[in-house]
């Protein structure tokens, strides 16, 4: 049998989710009968909103099985550009929105056309995962810079101006973030914003649980200036993770060469999640939508201080989207191996710090509070007993 090519040097860099051998341990285990409590993915527990749902049922009843413009369905560009006025005063061009596969599409436009091999992207760590991987599989160079409590979790303007390097043509921050699930203000965005554009750098802001807020108001980083990269999608706030569907508010002078680069990578996103997507601005979706988000609020209230009260330690309350990064040091020096142990002697999972970076991993663990205050209750007394023992 003959020897197979190497593999490709970049997939070195490409580490898989460690969260998802725990979840395929988790199922094993429920295939055995065994009574789970997930606090490991960020994926919501709610359905798709029945409203949305029926949408997409009318569209493939009605034969909208074609491809789309690579951009994305008109209307559908025209109901997020409408978005942001209603929900921000922000006038957006639908001719700068570009719907894509999830906001991993997105970012994979963004990156794509941005980003040289040798480049440099600012990040924050700990951060979501996929954002190095993007920049790695550009040739680029994922900069991690690390934060804690005393900036939210958050880059600031100092932190990037200290790691700016001459190879740097890019700043990448979320805002709610994950797996912190804090903000950054107007104020601080704005700030981070002037350095990047004083040293002739790109903003990305990655929004995509922007609906999910609790303490005040959100602020879209589209308020700032029209020549940021804004990120968003359909899948957190409005429940529809599995219909693959996100969009990016682009810089006018980057569209023609996205819409050339997503011709080719992906043609169009899916047909029948835009026609589906269409129906997430009525008025109908939007109070299902205020209801879940209020939900979500009553579940980080609850499980907040039902951790401290354990010995986690949060530092900082998070503002949105539905994680809670706890510090376990006190708990244990390894959180990846007490993540194992919780799922196999406690039946509940939990996602380790090492998903998210390199600044002290194991020493943090995130819980997802997107299952019912039930489990939830459930999962800490299960934690509980577990540390007791």
């Amino acid at each position: 049998m003959s020897k197979i090519p190497a593999v490709a040097r970049r997939m070195a860099h490409i580490q898989p989710f460690y969260v998802m051998d725990l979840l395929a341990r988790a199922r094993a285990l429920e295939a055995q009968g065994r009574s789970i409590i997930h606090m490991e993915i960020g994926e919501p527990d709610f359905i798709t909103p029945a409203p949305i749902i029926e949408a997409g049922q009318r569209a493939l009843s009605a034969g909208h099985t074609h491809y789309t413009p690579a951009l994305g369905l008109p209307a559908l560009r025209q109901g997020i550009a409408a978005s942001y006025q209603l929900d921000y005063g922000i006038a957006v061009e639908p001719s700068r929105v570009l719907v894509t596969p999830g906001s991993s599409g997105a970012l994979q436009l963004v990156m794509s056309v941005l980003i040289n091999p040798g480049d440099a992207v600012l990040m924050a760590d700990p951060g979501y995962p996929c954002n190095r991987h993007f920049v790695r599989l550009v040739e680029g160079i994922p900069i991690s810079v690390p934060v804690g409590s005393g900036t939210g979790y958050q880059l600031t303007a100092d932190l990037v101006g200290r790691a700016w390097t001459p190879q740097t043509r890019a700043v990448l921050v979320a805002s709610p973030s994950n797996p912190t699930g804090t903000l950054l203000s107007a104020k601080a965005l704005r700030e981070i914003y002037q350095i990047v554009k004083a040293r002739g750098g790109v903003l990305i802001v990655d929004e995509i649980y922007q609906g999910l807020i609790y303490d005040g108001e959100g602020c879209s980083a589209l308020s700032i200036a029209d020549d940021i990269f804004v990120i968003n999608s359909f899948s957190k706030f409005y429940g529809m993770t599995g219909w693959r569907l996100g969009w990016v508010v682009a810089p006018p002078g980057y569209v023609e060469p996205m819409d050339r680069l997503a011709q080719n990578i992906f043609l169009a996103a899916s047909t029948l999640s835009q026609h589906a997507a269409l129906e997430a601005f009525s008025d109908e979706v939007a109070a299902i939508l205020e209801e879940r988000r209020r939900e979500y609020r009553q579940r980080r209230d609850y499980l907040l201080p039902a951790l401290q009260s354990l010995g986690f330690d949060i530092p900082v309350v998070p503002g949105g989207a539905f994680y809670l990064y706890a510090g376990s040091r006190r708990l244990t020096p390894d959180s990846f191996k007490f993540a194992q142990s919780l799922l196999n002697e406690a039946g509940v999972a939990v996602t380790p710090g090492r998903d998210f970076g390199d600044h002290k991993p194991e020493q943090h663990i995130r819980f997802a509070y997107t299952t019912c205050l039930a489990n939830l209750a459930e999962g800490v007394e299960r934690i509980k007993c577990f540390l007791s023992q």
